[in-house]
Order: C-alpha cells, then sequence, then structure tokens
C-alpha cells in the first residue's frame, strides 16, 4: 500500500505536471522589464480579479470563492471545481485529474453554502452574475475535460455568467501568444502557442470590454518584493511560497488614475524556480495591462518537502483542513498582497 507522502508525491509529480520532452514553438518575443526591487504600493483599484491555470486555477477558485465579496470574477485554465479535492489525496488524483472518481459536483455546492451559512467563505449570493472564463484544452490529458466541465457547471450553479473555451488544441497549459510550445504540448514551461489570444477574451469577459494590447516596449514596472511580508507566518518558504513575487504596475496606475487588479496564478513547475520569470513575460498580461489601466500580482509558489513541483495548496498538501478557505495560509497570504494594493 502506498503511504500518503508517496501518493502525495505522486500527485504533484503527475496530476498538474507532464514533464515531458516537447519541440519548441517558434515564439514571439514579448517586450519584457526587467525586474526591480521593491515594495507593494497602495493604488486606486476599482475591481479585484483572479485568473490562473492547473494548480493556480484551483487556486484562482479558492479565492473567488472564499472572498467573493471582493474578487468579481475568475479566469481559470485547465482546472476542475471548487474544493474538489475534498482534502483527499486520491480524490485529487483520481478525481481532478482524471475522471476514474466522480469529481461529487452536488457535494462540492453543498459544501459551499454550508461554509458560507458559518462565514468561512463569503455568501454564495454574490457568485450570481459574476463573470467567469474557463478554459480547456482538447489535448489536455492532464486534467481530463469532464472535470472542467463540471467547473462550469459548479459555477452556473450559483448563478456565475460563465463563457467556456473547450474547442482549443491546447494540451495541459497557459495558452498565450507568447507561447514557446506549440498547442498540443504537455511540458514546461506550459506555454502555448494555438496561434489564438485567450488573455483578449478572458480579459473582455472579466472587464466588460478590453482595448489593444501594446504591441511595443513596455511602459509600466515590474516591481519584485517580498512575499515574507504578507505571509501569514512570516515566512513565506514555511508555506511552500517563494521568498519573492512580482507586480506588474503601469505607469497610469502609478501615477493614481483608476484600475483594476489582476491577480494571475501559474501552476506546477512554472513558478519562478522552475522558469524564472517566464509565466510573467510571457502570460500576455502586461501587455493588455498597459492599455487598459491594469495592475497583474504575480504571487510566486514555491516547493517544499510535500511539494517538490512548487505547485498551490489545492489538495491541502500544508496539512491543513482550511486551504480553500478564509483562514487558508495560502489564500490569505495572497490576500494580504491583495489588501495593500487596493487599501
Amino acid at each position: 500500500m502506498s503511504t500518503p507522502r508517496k501518493i502525495a508525491t505522486t500527485l504533484a509529480a503527475v496530476l498538474l505536471l507532464a514533464l515531458t520532452t516537447a519541440t519548441p514553438a517558434q515564439a514571439a518575443t514579448p517586450p519584457t522589464k526587467t525586474p526591480v526591487a521593491g515594495s507593494l504600493g497602495t493604488y486606486n483599484v476599482s475591481g479585484v480579479y483572479v485568473a490562473g491555470v492547473s494548480s493556480g486555477g484551483y487556486m484562482a477558485t479558492q479565492l473567488h470563492v472564499a472572498y467573493s465579496s471582493r474578487i468579481r470574477g475568475a479566469a481559470v485554465f485547465a482546472a476542475g471545481p471548487y474544493y474538489c479535492s475534498q482534502n483527499t489525496v486520491a480524490q485529487a488524483l483520481y478525481g481532478c485529474g482524471d475522471n476514474a472518481y466522480p469529481t461529487n459536483l452536488t457535494a462540492l455546492q453543498t459544501y459551499t453554502r454550508t461554509w458560507a451559512s458559518y462565514g468561512w467563505v463569503d455568501p454564495v449570493g454574490n457568485l450570481s452574475g459574476d463573470p467567469v472564463y474557463v478554459f480547456h484544452g482538447v489535448n489536455d490529458t492532464t486534467v481530463k475535460k469532464s472535470v472542467t466541465d463540471d467547473l462550469a457547471r459548479y459555477y452556473q450553479h450559483f448563478g456565475a455568467s460563465v463563457q467556456y473555451d473547450s474547442g482549443s488544441a491546447a494540451g495541459h497549459s497557459w495558452v498565450t501568444p507568447y507561447g514557446t510550445l506549440g498547442c498540443t504540448a504537455t511540458a514546461s514551461p506550459f506555454l502555448n502557442d494555438c496561434g489564438t489570444d485567450p488573455q483578449n477574451a478572458l480579459l473582455r469577459k472579466l472587464l466588460g470590454g478590453v482595448n489593444a494590447p501594446n504591441t511595443g516596449a513596455l511602459g509600466g514596472t515590474l516591481v519584485r518584493f517580498n512575499q515574507n511580508t504578507f505571509a501569514v507566518n512570516g515566512w513565506a518558504n514555511g508555506l511552500s511560497m517563494d521568498a519573492n513575487g512580482y507586480a506588474y504596475v503601469p505607469s497610469a496606475c502609478a501615477a493614481g488614475q483608476s484600475c483594476r487588479l489582476l491577480v494571475a496564478l501559474h501552476g506546477c513547475a512554472q513558478g519562478s524556480g522552475a522558469v524564472g520569470t517566464a509565466f510573467v513575460d510571457r502570460a500576455n498580461l502586461n501587455q493588455y495591462a498597459d492599455t487598459n489601466n491594469l495592475i497583474v500580482l504575480y504571487p510566486q509558489a514555491g516547493t517544499s518537502l510535500g511539494n517538490p513541483n512548487g505547485c498551490w495548496d489545492w489538495w491541502g498538501y500544508l496539512g491543513a483542513t482550511n486551504f480553500p478557505i478564509k483562514g487558508g495560509a495560502q489564500v490569505e497570504t495572497i490576500m494580504n498582497m491583495v489588501r495593500r494594493l487596493d487599501g
């Protein structure tokens, strides 16, 4: 019989990763900004949104559900419904990546309503009408389509306005015009070029409209900040988070104009410890941030004994059962960053 640690390692290594080789695409090179060491400031933020891929997609949903009074919408790539793992590694592996187990969608909806009645998450009525963009690639066999289908159904159950893009040939990845891999790949750094621009679609859905991206030199500042400042225990590494995170701040936002905030969450093996700033540079969000008064926060997960591939905690690897609700260590650490940015 496998030990819990062995199963957890298998989950981290297999479920949201497929560390295979893939033929690089002829990647477009985005204009980038060199990170500048600094601290997170407070800006004139009019709304907060979340986006994520894979484990970052699961974390995005946890943030949205727990703090739906503050977070107005979510974009989720290659992930399943809220609390899909039910704090069980086997369920996370076989029910939330593979579909050998059911996702138990009705139970997940019941948990959400019950926890809202306890005040552990915000009232579910806040989700009604919220914009949600869901993406699943045809060649993603890491998280099966039926699992992502249930993510869409989960949100629809609570009245969210869901746009579901399931027609792409993508593998398990964040799809971006600046992807370094071909569309169907599932391999590091999980940035695939499918000849499309899902960021235009997701931002149009979340924000209600979007200006064309900046295709020239970026005009904002990429701040590298100390995540220990925001960690609930004062030590980000102890929460399987990196010492540093990033935030892209357009010049208009720095000058005091009204801006919105997008929290962008990388997937497993996609944080700075694994791929440097590849996700930050190539997610195709900074380009839109410049022309849409949008601050982009890039929290960074890190590796640890129970999390060797730097995933976000959506199955309870930190050992606490409150990982998907208010008080969860990573949820609160990220929300501390949000609280600083939006005052």
